[in-house]
């Protein structure tokens, strides 16, 4: 990069290109741009162009340069259709498998790119799924940290269930287990969790044979919110454990935050203004993330349970869904005159954190993606608990039984054995949930307190002098002197 100094540190980030790991790996980039730091971002033609609008509005607009590092994406030799970059334009998870060999096929341009680029690379953060830079970073004898998007809490109890083989031995994939080293009792099942690596397993093992090979972790969470788990990782893997999030705080102004994720269906002025006139803390809000699809009739009964809630809400339904045939008729029979002016249904993609910072809105319905549960968690607003897949169940065991934040909707088994047009909670269940989050007399109450002091936690430990800011230094300071002994 033109006019850099040599000594100031080099970070190159490698993202998974999935929306859910990508945003924060920006946001991680802009702070480190902020504070004096280069950074490289490796991604793809078509990934620049979604994520572009994330570092226009913020970190170029201050004079904070990213460099993106664009690498073409190997479709055909990895037997993807062409333009499939990102985890969310795959036709099916039947594409999952060959999008990470896709990912993997990186390896060679991007070694290139480390030998080549100066300033030499001081540091490389990658994606905890991207566990070839491992190797990659040993050839150049690069420090590597890897990144973790979801929670602490998820990562610890995932490593303690792998390590110590908790499902050995149990035949049935709905039974309860304890996980084991956790300061309290938690069970999940091996249909719940962890999930991502069912059928993985030579690739769930060279991502821990990875693990062991990185200077420490980065972690978007923060310490204040997860410290028993953050001191029990740190412990168990012998590694750096750096809490540096909220990341989604580093966007500070309406634009950065609205800019989050894909462009937006409606205007921000529009949702802001018909929140403007709702009463504070009175609004629902209603989004299960980018890779979520709601069944038909399972859309249907979330409409039937707002409607008889009584409740004002913004409830986003994805263009697809809407386009199904059975919501179609179902919403053409007056759900939204029934509504009245209580109701807003954003079809696609909602401003999220625009939505949530709102006084308005006291309460989140959530697929427990962690982007999302910590982005409530900033706005101090209490959730209801709906997982599907992945880390998600157990992201609601940290929600609801430890900060006790969450009220949850009732699913007990991911999405996919529910079956084509199958419904996993009906319209009572959701009613009794938002009535529960939204009213809930003292218990609803000291949730609602809980909720609102972790979120005053979260903006302290972003500020400067706060938890997240300082490991933010000492992840600067270690490039730094890397930087410094480095004679190559």
């Amino acid at each position: 990069m033109g006019g850099a100094n040599d000594s100031m540190p080099h970070f190159v980030l490698v993202p998974l290109m999935a929306p859910g790991h990508m945003i924060p790996m920006v946001d991680l980039g802009r702070l480190l741009a902020a504070r004096g730091a280069t950074v490289s971002l490796v991604t793809t033609p078509a990934n620049a162009a979604r994520i572009k609008p994330l570092v226009d509005g913020g970190a170029e607009a201050a004079g904070i340069p990213i460099r993106f590092v664009v690498f073409e994406f190997p479709c055909a030799e990895a037997g993807l259709p062409e333009g499939c970059e990102n985890f969310d334009s795959l036709p099916s998870h039947n594409f999952s498998k060959p999008f990470f060999t896709a990912i993997s096929l990186l390896r060679e341009p991007l070694e290139t790119f480390l030998r080549e680029v100066h300033p030499r690379p001081s540091c490389m953060i990658t994606d905890f799924c991207n566990w070839w830079t491992s190797e990659a970073a040993r050839e150049l004898k690069l420090p590597r940290f890897i990144f973790h998007g979801p929670c602490c809490f998820f990562i610890l109890s995932s490593h303690n269930i792998y390590r110590h083989r908790a499902y050995d031995g149990v035949e049935d994939e709905f039974e309860p287990v304890v996980v084991p080293g956790l300061p309290q009792r938690i069970e999940v099942s091996r249909a719940q969790a962890p999930g991502w690596f069912a059928g993985w397993e030579e690739m769930q093992e060279r991502v821990y044979k990875a693990e062991e090979t990185a200077a420490g972790a980065v972690i978007n969470t923060f310490h204040e919110l997860e410290a028993d788990y953050v001191e029990r990782y740190a412990e168990a893997t012998g590694k750096a454990v750096l809490p540096v999030g909220p990341l989604s705080l580093c966007n500070k102004d309406a634009a950065s935050r609205a800019a989050r994720g894909k462009a937006s269906s409606v205007g921000e002025d529009e949702v802001s203004r018909w929140l403007d006139g709702m009463e504070p803390g009175s609004v629902l809000f209603v989004s299960f993330g980018s890779l979520v699809r709601t069944q038909p009739l399972q859309v249907i009964e979330i409409g039937r349970g707002l409607e008889s809630s009584g409740r004002p809400f913004i409830w986003v339904i994805k263009e697809a869904e809407r386009r199904c045939p059975e919501v179609e008729e179902w919403l053409s029979e007056g759900f939204e005159e029934r509504t009245g002016a209580r109701g807003m249904i954003v079809t696609g993609w909602a401003p999220q954190m625009v939505i949530l910072s709102h006084p308005a809105v006291g309460g989140f319905v959530t697929h427990c993606g962690w982007n999302s549960m910590l982005e409530s968690v900033s706005s101090g607003v209490p959730m209801i608990t709906w997982p599907f897949f992945l880390d998600q169940f157990l992201n609601e065991k940290l929600v609801v039984e430890v900060l006790r934040i969450g009220v949850p909707v009732g699913v007990k088994i991911p999405y996919h054995y529910v079956g084509e047009g199958g419904v996993a909670v009906g319209r009572d269940a959701v009613e009794k949930a938002i009535v529960s989050l939204m009213e809930g007399g003292e218990e609803g109450e000291g949730r609602r307190t809980r909720a609102k002091e972790f979120g005053e936690k979260a903006g302290k430990a972003m500020a400067e002098g706060g938890s997240s800011y300082e490991n933010l230094t000492l992840l600067i300071q270690f490039a730094t002197e890397h930087t410094a002994g480095n004679d190559m």
